[in-house]
């Protein structure tokens, strides 16, 4: 049985079963939801950042959050969070840290669509071995490490017990697929990309949502070409590792994180949900690093 109620004292980060710190990640994820209601549909103002992203009072009140809960932790890990790194503040990490994004899909926010998430991963070893991804407007929550789970989670209630839980796993790709992409970042080389594959329907979501769709059996696949950060992404692809799925570059090398060197800015990347229909479309999954 997964502790849905680990002390984090108690947490080796190293040791402790990735089911266990998926779902510790989860309640901290869940937490965070108020924090980010707070502001939904409300008259927060919109501010640009350095890069022009977006970022709002819901953004940074989450992130505080957040940090606060992970800072009491003992022993410490380092952390990378969206907002802090947007100012300046990328700490010293290597080996395992913990990526945040408080706001994943801001303009989903902005636009009151629901479609946006609160992402938190484990980083090992360049991998993302486990990640709780919360979508407070739509009262889901999804988690994994090295199993994968979906429950209902209404924002401000308790957390939902292990009984509430669902497994969840990726499916067979059918011969028709059903494609993911981005809502409010599509590019010429993802048309291009899904033009080459037998498209059955497609659906376009935003934040990590797409990534738990892929988990839960309900798409086959999600191709990104333009830019994303490691916070944006982590997450989702813990999910969907645990549930069976994969995310590769499209050369089929697996995506590696603290990429330093472009301050975790990643390249593009494709989520398939069935390992064996990308090889049979000639994307050959590679040995982690």
């Amino acid at each position: 049985m997964i502790n849905a109620e680990a002390d984090p004292r108690k947490i080796d980060w190293s040791a402790t079963p990735t089911d266990a710190i998926a779902a510790f990640l989860a309640e901290i994820a869940f937490a965070a939801g108020p924090a980010i209601m707070a502001h939904y549909h409300g008259a927060a103002p919109v501010r640009a950042k350095a890069d022009s992203s977006p970022v709002t009072d819901a953004d940074e009140a989450a992130e505080a959050l957040i940090l606060q809960r992970l800072g009491a932790l003992a022993p410490p890990i380092p952390v990378v969070a969206e907002e802090l790194t947007a100012a300046g503040g990328l700490p010293e990490f290597d080996g395992a840290f913990l990526l945040v994004d408080p706001l994943d899909g801001t303009r989903e926010f902005i636009a009151g669509n629901g479609e946006f998430t609160i992402n938190i991963a484990l980083v090992r070893e360049r991998e993302p071995v486990a990640g709780a991804v919360y979508a407070p407007a739509l009262d889901r929550l999804w988690f994994g490490g090295a199993s994968a789970f979906v429950c209902t989670a209404p924002c401000g209630e308790r957390f939902p017990a292990p009984s509430q839980w669902r497994s969840i796993r990726t499916r067979k790709a059918p011969d028709k697929l059903v494609a993911l992409a981005s809502r409010s970042h599509g590019d010429a080389q993802t048309e291009a990309f899904l033009a080459r594959l037998p498209i059955l329907e497609r659906r376009s979501a935003g934040s990590s949502l797409k990534f738990c769709a892929i988990a839960e059996g309900s798409a086959d696949v999600y191709p990104r070409f333009g830019p994303t950060m490691e916070w944006d992404i982590a997450a989702g692809e813990a999910v969907l590792r645990a549930a069976g799925g994969i995310v590769v570059t499209p050369s089929g090398a697996p995506m590696l994180y603290c990429k330093k060197e472009s301050r975790l800015r990643n390249g593009a990347f494709i989520a398939w949900g069935d390992p064996a229909y990308a090889r049979r479309a000639g994307v050959e999954p590679a040995p982690s690093a």
